[in-house]
């Protein structure tokens, strides 16, 4: 019987990719994870909910109730201003944040590696419990595995977060039109840098702390004022704000201009992107989102955001134009142009 059932799931054919073999670079987020995904997950189990590709999932049922999950394998698991377990429940809750729901109920799995110290796990529990305070969030239930020395690199935690959609949400990307501004909450890079400056080989002397933090109470206070005006809701971790912004113009089949002068990278995030020759925009973030949002309400959406805490250099970077449909275009300081494009390959492993 079970030879019978492996060969009855091998009748699905197997689609042609350009790689036979799984690497970083298919966790990255960018272009590689979206070949990965689109060849294989969405293609395989398509659906109509599966087919909205957003960061999480909004369920027809009478309350409108969103869902997501989430895993996250960060190294190392303790950083500058945090560590696995605030990370991993500040995520989960932004994900429903991003589809303009108010976050209530996670799970959380642990998947730990014998060795690790009870300590460690003690800070990452204690952490966890305080992220879960700040965001007025419960954990309902869960799960714990052990796996041998050698086979986890310390402790992996998985989440999976669901809430109740906000009455005046209608975030989807069929909204997003041209005109559209776009907009960060504030500076990008901070916390792939923050990971960066720890790493082993790596560490040069800084004070950058990673900006990991719910947003659910910002996009709240945002969906409250402004509503169905807000089109798109997107936190750019994976693959930096380069990545997303290439998704979102692919999806929706429109073009998107961003201005470099516009962008808001902290001083010595930026000087340590120069000294490690990343770009900011395809460094990876934890705490700051990115808005779609009609143009009528851009300027008060952009001083309202800058009264949130931690959105002090909200900033509207582009808009949504008709030309260069599905691509990204960059002006830099002195005009010059250039394509953004995904992410290719893995730029920073093990960020979140």
């Amino acid at each position: 019987m079970p030879e019978e059932k492996i060969k009855m799931n091998l009748s699905c054919p197997m689609p042609q990719l350009d790689f036979d073999m799984i690497t970083l670079g298919h966790g990255s987020g960018g272009l590689l994870t979206n070949k990965l995904l689109d060849t294989g997950v969405f293609d395989l189990l398509k659906n109509e909910i599966l087919d909205k590709r957003h960061d999480g999932a909004i369920l027809s049922t009478e309350n409108q109730i969103a869902f997501t999950t989430d895993s996250f394998v960060i190294s190392p698991i303790f950083f500058p201003g945090g560590n696995i377990g605030e990370l991993a429940i500040n995520g989960t809750v932004n994900d429903l944040a991003m589809c303009g729901a108010i976050p209530q109920y996670l799970s959380l799995s642990f998947i730990i590696e014998e060795g690790l110290m009870m300590k460690e796990f003690w800070e990452v529990l204690v952490s966890i419990k305080m992220a879960c305070e700040a965001a007025g969030v419960q954990v309902v239930t869960g799960d714990t595995k052990v796996v041998e020395r050698g086979k986890g690199d310390k402790i992996f935690i998985n989440t999976t977060g669901i809430g109740h959609l906000h009455p005046k949400a209608s975030i989807a990307m069929e909204h997003v039109k041209v005109g559209d501004k776009i907009i960060v909450s504030d500076n990008l890079a901070t916390h792939g840098i923050a990971i960066m400056s720890v790493r082993e080989g790596l560490e040069f002397e800084s004070d950058i702390e990673s900006d990991t933090r719910p947003l659910n109470g910002i996009v709240k206070t945002l969906l409250d004022d402004y509503g169905k005006n807000i089109h798109l809701l997107k936190d750019p971790t994976r693959g930096g704000v380069a990545t997303v912004l290439s998704e979102i113009a692919r999806d929706c089949k429109l073009g998107i201009d961003i201005f470099q002068k516009d962008i808001p990278v902290n001083e010595q995030v930026y000087g340590a992107c120069e000294i490690l020759g990343l770009d900011p925009l395809y460094v990876a973030n934890e705490g700051i989102f990115i808005a779609v949002v009609d143009s009528a309400i851009a300027d008060d959406f952009t001083e309202k955001l800058k009264q949130q805490e931690h959105c002090n250099n909200a900033s509207i970077i582009g808009e949504v134009v008709e030309s260069h449909p599905r691509q990204v275009v960059l002006t830099s300081q002195i005009g010059g142009k250039r394509v953004v494009n995904m992410l290719v390959g893995e730029q920073l492993p093990r960020i979140c």
